[in-house]
């Protein structure tokens, strides 16, 4: 017996159809809904990110031009000022120190110590011929003590020391000096009972840092070692007269520039 294959009504078809398509729909939304969130997440993951924060200057940005020598001048130095003033006394017999100051080194009288290759022994294959370097005293930038020494008869010779390496770089003799120049010299250096060393122990003292400058001179009439101290925190420069005869400070002045 064959059993008749039973075809469902065109009513129930189009409820299954329509069932169906339901289903579908509601797929399709909910998949669109999970894709706009997916989108709006990606899209708000930007705006939500904490916002970088900008770069802090650099020391350098907030330094003065004169801060900023100062600094490079010290980290070039590698002498003390009374290891230079040490050398540079020994160089004038019986001689005293009348001045010293760390300043940049002259670039026009530097002249570059070449290495062993010269460029015309270069190798053909390589890339570029080898050239010496310049020695520390004469590259660009770098720092010399600039000094002052008297003789026993106030004749001045004026002494450069590589604050680097600590040789005598420049020894000349100062121009312009008469005898009245001479005995001036002379009669201070005398009158300087405190010497340069005492009056760096009393500004030192008083304000910790590097010592870049001692000079004998007169301060309202008054004979007086001037000591420049610069503090590495802030490269202010703070200078100090002290009265050359007892040692008293005559005047602070800081130099904030």
């Amino acid at each position: 017996m064959t059993t008749a294959l039973r075809i469902p009504p065109v009513r129930a078809i189009a409820a299954i159809c329509a069932l169906g398509g339901s289903a579908l729909l509601m797929t399709a939304c909910s998949n669109g809904s999970t894709g706009s969130s997916v989108a709006e997440a990606a899209e708000a993951a930007p705006a939500s990110a904490s916002p970088s924060t900008p770069s802090s200057p650099s020391p350098s940005a907030s330094l003065s031009k004169d801060q900023a020598e100062r600094r490079d001048l010290l980290a070039k130095a590698r002498v003390s000022w009374d290891k230079a003033a040490g050398t540079a006394v020994k160089e004038v017999s019986g001689g005293k120190l009348v001045s010293i100051e760390l300043k940049k080194a002259k670039n026009s009288s530097s002249s570059p110590s070449m290495s062993a290759s010269s460029p015309n022994s270069a190798s053909p294959g390589s890339a570029s011929p080898t050239t010496g370097s310049p020695s520390p005293s004469a590259s660009a930038g770098a720092a010399r003590w600039e000094t002052k020494v008297a003789a026993a008869d106030g004749t001045v010779r004026k002494i450069d020391v590589d604050a680097a390496t600590g040789k005598v770089s420049r020894s000349t003799t100062e121009s312009g000096q008469d005898a009245g120049d001479k005995r001036k010299v002379a009669d201070r250096l005398k009158k300087a009972t405190q010497t340069p060393a005492q009056a760096v122990k009393t500004a030192t003292g008083k304000t910790r840092g590097t010592v870049t400058g001692v000079d004998l001179g007169e301060h309202d009439n008054k004979l007086v070692w001037s000591v420049d101290v610069v503090t590495p925190k802030d490269w202010h420069k703070t200078t100090y007269d002290i009265d050359a005869a007892n040692g008293n400070v005559v005047r602070e002045h800081v130099d904030n520039g």
